[in-house]
């Protein structure tokens, strides 16, 4: 059997890196005053900051659509037996369930749709994980089921830098984002497969990422232990259109949980619209490879 994996742009996984690893990667819509364009191809993270750090533009995500990706599964089914989709979680777009009623209807048997509750490096190591696995000679079916088993196994704690993008996407009052610039507030954030979710309010940005490690530590002692003890959990960052404090948190992770950062990637846009630029984002998951 020779299986193909697909993913999304929100993995991280830029066109070029899909040539070099042998997938294919789906790009995000992004409507910028009513236009859209697609991530990495038509618009790159330098022009989709600029755009959403202007407070006149009106900047959101969109999902792929569902024909243009049935196109792209019938021409890879020409040249593989099947496929296994990985799109970002169901909890944050509805791009999976769509994807998943267009592999159930149209084929059947053929293309494995995961809800791996992951985005952004999580997603990408899920990936990862499903490139080692049809390496192994693992068809598209068992790969899904060995993501749909550890797709909550994974955390990911994200540090806003301003509370203005959650106002703007409706996610705060404008009261409460007031007080919190006031007190100037840096927010940690939460993704435990499913929606973003509050987890901290910390007062300064060491404070933060000082949160960030010991919820991942307290992860890693509690409820990953067992993953953790056998060498199968590893952790990652991301940052939004910071990467010099993305490079310096890397260094503080390793130091505070001696094991390396395997990946320091840029968010994905489909997250970055909603917190905005100098996020930060530790995560933890579980990886076979």
């Amino acid at each position: 059997m020779k299986t193909a994996i697909v993913t999304d742009s929100n993995s991280g996984i830029t066109q070029d890196m899909s040539k070099q690893l042998g997938i294919f990667t789906i790009p995000m819509p992004v409507l910028i005053n009513g236009e859209q364009y697609l991530e990495d191809i038509s618009l790159t993270q330098e022009q989709f900051y600029e755009k959403l750090k202007d407070d006149t533009a009106q900047v959101s995500t969109s999902q792929p659509s569902a024909y243009d990706v049935g196109e792209l599964w019938k021409k890879i089914l020409t040249e593989y037996d099947d496929i296994v989709c990985i799109p970002m979680s169901s909890g944050l777009s509805e791009t999976c369930h769509t994807l998943s009623h267009l592999a159930e209807t149209e084929f059947a048997g053929k293309v494995y749709v995961v809800d791996n509750k992951r985005i952004s490096v999580t997603q990408k190591s899920s990936v990862y994980d499903a490139i080692a696995l049809a390496k192994q000679g693992k068809s598209a079916k068992e790969i899904a089921e060995w993501l749909k088993e550890t797709s909550m196994q994974s955390s990911i704690y994200i540090m806003v830098d301003t509370l203005k993008y959650l106002k703007k996407g409706g996610r705060l009052t404008p009261a409460v984002a007031m007080i919190g610039t006031l007190l100037k507030i840096k927010p940690v954030l939460q993704i435990q497969g499913e929606k973003l979710d509050q987890f901290a309010k910390p007062r300064n940005f060491n404070k933060a990422k000082e949160i960030m490690i010991n919820a991942v530590k307290d992860d890693l002692a509690g409820r990953f232990a067992d993953l953790h003890a056998q060498g199968k959990m590893k952790l990652c960052i991301a940052h939004t259109d910071c990467p010099d404090e993305a490079e310096k948190f890397k260094k503080e992770v390793e130091e505070a949980f001696g094991m390396p950062v395997e990946f320091v990637d840029p968010l994905s846009l489909s997250v970055s619209c909603h917190i905005g630029p100098g996020a930060l984002a530790l995560t933890c998951e579980v990886a076979c490879h």
